[in-house]
């Protein structure tokens, strides 16, 4: 008999027929299809079903579409894998699983591991990113601190890593969950795979992961705490791990702005970066701006440079009188990781002086929510978080829509905001607030990311709205001190 596997499942009653037959989800069964195989777990049930002997599902056999080389002993492990992840684990491990991600409602899924074995347990608050592009600046991000990050996009690794895609000097991300395994670099500016770079600092990471699956529960259930723990013979402690994950205490409450801020301060005078002169000239006239490092990333600060700032980073702790003795002509308000009610206790005093001051501020993400918190307004935590590069966000003065890159997952309180602040920006989405801005102080911010690294280039104006608010106030006569 000569049956390919599209005339098998067709035979049966379809993807969802034969899904129900098998235990598995119609995902698993389109990619039978594009693997031109069943996996020999599913050859005696799938054999019943379409009234054919098994050995017409054996690769090689007539009737068979494939070879062992077009679907292999990795591919099955990894097929396998997903196919057995129903929200809980039973008693067996999977064949070829040295991963699992525990969460704290007891759900696992096993996986295979990649990047680096974790020498203990990577514990975060689990989350997911729908970016398609910009794996490395994603990981390198300092917003997503204390976090363990899904990729609903599934091939993940095509363009490798390289020295001039991090955000940052070390990667914040506790751990990488995704679904195929890691795509070997395609990408001339590829110095090496993102399996090696994960190792070399330090990162686990598990793949054969049902991310779809995974990504409903988030978004059905809202974030909760996991553990990522990748060993090489797969011998794990689930119920141990079950545990880590519930006495983990959550990112509410937690000050992690210290943790991935700046030692000292220090200047920057790069451009954003352009093809084939590498960055952007910046322009002759530059504004004296400090940028306090919540977690700030360097396209942000490439951005500032860029729309004409002469930039001089300083740590998140940095005082009032500490900033304004620098002389600055504005102020900037990174973003950053953690909940920022805690951080608002060394944070707002801080901003309310430069505020008092006169001097122009600009805030984003978690800059955005510390100015929203020093100008009197409340902060809380969302249902599930916005990260990615496609979120649509409504200008309210124009009715234009941005396309934006976010990393979040508090927002600020509209309603309680004083009168003097309006909001200027809101999320398409959920209607969550993305921007406020003063009526009586030269201070604006928005939530998402508008150096837009990896993603959308649509918010750069809101850097140059920044620089005209200084150079407003310099027309005015007021000067910098």
């Amino acid at each position: 008999m000569s049956l390919s596997v599209d005339s098998i499942i067709e035979r049966i009653g379809g993807a969802e027929k034969i899904a129900s037959l098998t235990g598995v989800g119609t995902e698993a069964v389109r990619k039978w299809r594009q693997a031109r195989a069943i996996p020999p777990k599913h050859w005696p049930v799938v054999a019943k079903a379409a009234g054919v002997p098994i050995e017409a599902l054996q690769p090689g056999a007539s009737g068979a579409e494939t070879s062992s080389s077009e679907f292999s002993s990795h591919d099955q492990k990894r097929d396998s894998i997903m196919s057995e992840q129903s929200g809980a684990v039973s008693g067996a491990i999977p064949d070829g699983a040295t991963a699992a991600l525990v969460l704290a409602d007891g759900t696992v899924f096993r996986g295979m591991g990649f990047g680096a074995p974790a020498t203990g347990e990577a514990i975060g608050e689990i989350c997911f990113s729908t970016g398609m592009t910009g794996y490395q600046e994603t990981l390198t991000d300092p917003s997503f601190a204390g976090q363990i990050i899904t990729f609903t996009f599934p091939h993940i690794g095509n363009v490798g890593t390289n020295a001039e895609d991090d955000e940052a000097a070390r990667v914040s991300a506790r751990g990488l969950v995704v679904k195929q395994d890691l795509t070997e670099p395609a990408n001339w500016r590829s110095a090496e795979s993102l399996d090696a770079w994960l190792k070399e600092r330090g990162v686990p990471g598990i793949c054969g992961v049902d991310t779809r699956a995974l990504t409903l529960r988030i978004r059905d259930k809202g974030p909760q705490t996991a553990v990522l723990a990748h060993v090489v013979d797969g011998k794990l402690d689930i119920e141990a791990l079950k545990k880590a994950a519930v006495a983990w205490p959550g990112l509410e409450g937690m000050d992690l702005a210290k943790v991935v801020t700046c030692e000292k301060p220090y200047g920057w005078s790069q451009g954003v970066w352009e093809w084939p002169s590498a960055t952007k000239p910046l322009p002759a006239k530059l504004r004296k701006v400090v940028a306090v490092d919540y977690g700030a990333k360097r396209n942000i600060l490439r951005c500032l440079a860029t729309a004409g700032c002469d930039v001089t980073v300083v740590p998140a702790t940095t005082t009032a009188e500490e900033i304004l003795a620098l002389k600055p002509e504005g102020v900037f308000l990174s973003n950053g990781p953690g909940d920022p009610a805690a951080t608002a206790a060394y944070a707002v005093p801080a901003i309310r002086g430069v505020l008092d001051a006169g001097v122009p501020v600009f805030g984003i993400c978690l800059g955005h929510q510390l100015l929203a918190l020093a100008l009197g307004g409340k902060t809380y935590k969302l249902e599930r978080g916005h990260r990615g590069a496609n979120q649509p966000v409504k200008d309210l003065a124009t009715g234009r829509v941005e396309i934006t890159s976010q990393n979040h997952g508090f927002a600020v309180d509209e309603r309680s905001l004083p009168n003097e602040v309006r909001v200027t920006h809101v999320s398409l989405f959920d209607r969550s607030n993305e921007g406020i801005a003063s009526n009586t102080l030269p201070a604006f911010s928005v939530q998402y990311h508008p150096e837009a690294s990896p993603g959308p280039s649509d918010s750069f104006y809101l850097f140059e709205r920044f620089v005209a608010m200084i150079d407003a106030r310099q027309a005015s006569g007021v000067k910098a001190g």
